[in-house]
């Protein structure tokens, strides 16, 4: 395995992005146990991707701009439904102090959805991974799970990281009300920005 590939993925995975930003706030609003779930959540929607650019399907999202701009904007409105659910205290991932622990199977499920509704993640694994798999490689379908796999677990890794940082802050943040109103507010306002950065993107 060459080490572009390993520089390449790291620079991927830890580039702020959704997922990123949702393991944060999971970890700030759930704790260690929650960004842990959060991030192994996110690893999760990367499946999906993983198996349509093995298989040829995100070949189509690449030919299709019906199809790419459908999965697009769902992903936008599914982040603007984050932004506006942070904002509201709603859901999942309340910074409120005496609100309910977010439950894991809710955790999970929308950081699937985070991913899954991501189509430059389908573009990604399309234009990225075929470069490290050699014309001549005996078994290219057995080289691409394997740098899938290892794309996946650097994403856990990355994330749960992040998520576990942000959990050690969590006692200074319910502390303070002031202090948790404008990590909502902060949250929000990043959801809606890759809301908007996503809107933009083109294939």
């Amino acid at each position: 395995m060459s080490w572009e590939f390993l520089l390449t993925t790291l620079v991927v995975v830890a580039s702020p992005g959704t997922g990123a930003i949702y393991t944060l706030a999971a970890g700030l609003s759930g704790g260690t146990k929650a960004s842990i779930v959060a991030a192994f959540g996110c690893t999760l929607g990367i499946v999906p991707h993983m198996i349509a650019a093995i298989s040829g399907v995100a070949a189509l999202f690449h030919a299709s701009e019906l199809a790419f701009q459908a999965l697009k904007f769902a992903g936008v409105a599914y982040l603007l439904f984050m932004a506006w659910s942070m904002l509201r205290a709603q859901g999942a991932l309340s910074l409120e102090q005496n609100g309910a622990a977010p439950s894991s199977r809710g955790v999970i499920g929308k950081a699937i959805f985070i991913n899954l509704l991501n189509p430059k993640l389908s573009i990604f694994f399309l234009a990225f991974l075929p470069q490290f798999v050699g014309s001549g490689d005996a078994a290219p379908i057995a080289r691409m799970l394997l740098l899938s796999l290892v794309f996946m677990t650097a994403t856990f890794v990355v994330f749960a990281a992040y998520g576990t940082f942000a959990s050690a802050l969590r006692r200074y943040i319910l502390s303070s009300l002031k202090v948790q109103r404008w990590m909502q507010r902060g949250f929000s306002v990043a959801f809606g920005l890759l809301a908007l950065q996503l809107a933009l993107t083109s294939r």
